[in-house]
């Protein structure tokens, strides 16, 4: 090989090594996006079930009240039907959730109940979306520690039980332990000099970052096509705020049922 054609293709081999990592940030970016949202997903889900849930119980006991003194006054067999319908929808089979108690799901122990079994401390999401402190602070530790930035397993082992904590500190919006995160990385071993690679090993993990990103577009995609993630697109700059909405609404209906039952049994 003469050196022109060996400068040409150390030429290539840089330009390569350009576009892998900007490929490489661009799918970090693009990671923290889907975490994000995924977080607001989570946080939504609890905090509605938490405020919200005892609104909609009171709603399908009063459903029930009122079929049954609909049913009381008519003696009809269809309303009678429908009395115990509605009865038994106030009283359904226990699932997994409730059986344990809020402990364990379908996919296992729930974080708060790991947390409790590892003596950690448990603190419930305040709210949907953390602090924009605890985002800055979360975007710029996971743009330094996330483990496809590792050029080996020890590495990404290290990276991996890091930011796993990380997560956890910013799905609670703790910013305290973010920032003490923050400072753990920074005083941590010095990230090893990387050399340029070969070109076979760029095209590999070019692809293998390509891959990586049609998983979390399909990750991104379930979680805006679920009920929480269109419900929390409803009102994106404020998601908490969406919960104080359908709160007032459902003390709304539960007023009115109260009034209707009061109607029917008076």
């Amino acid at each position: 090989m003469s050196d022109e054609q060996a400068a040409a293709q150390d030429e290539a081999t840089r330009r390569l090594a350009k576009a892998v990592l900007a490929a490489e940030q661009a799918l970090i970016e693009f990671e923290i996006a889907v975490e994000t949202f995924r977080v607001e997903v989570e946080n939504f889900s609890r905090l509605h079930h938490q405020r919200l849930g005892p609104m909609y119980a009171r709603l399908d006991e009063l459903d029930a009240q009122i079929a049954e003194a609909v049913a009381a006054r008519t003696g009809d067999a269809e309303d009678i039907r429908k009395a115990r319908e509605a009865r038994a929808s106030v009283l359904p089979m226990p699932e997994v959730e409730e059986l344990f108690h809020g402990w364990m799901g379908s996919d296992g122990l729930f974080p708060e109940a790991q947390a409790m079994l590892t003596e950690q401390s448990v603190r419930p999401p305040q709210k949907v979306r953390p602090s924009e402190e605890a985002r800055k602070v979360y975007r710029d530790l996971v743009r330094k520690a996330h483990p496809d930035l590792a050029r080996d397993d020890a590495e990404r082992a290290r990276r991996d039980a890091f930011i796993a904590r990380v997560n956890a500190a910013y799905a609670q919006g703790d910013v305290a332990v973010l920032r003490e995160l923050a400072r753990e990385w920074e005083a941590g071993p010095a990230p090893v000099e990387e050399r340029l690679s070969e070109s076979e090993e760029l095209y590999a993990r070019l692809e293998w970052l390509a891959e990586r990103k049609e998983l979390l577009a399909a990750m991104a995609a379930e979680l805006e096509e679920s009920a929480i993630g269109a419900m929390i697109k409803m009102a994106p700059e404020d998601p908490d705020a969406l919960l104080d909405e359908i709160a007032e609404k459902l003390l709304a209906d539960v007023s009115e049922r109260e009034a209707y039952l009061a109607q029917l049994v008076g």
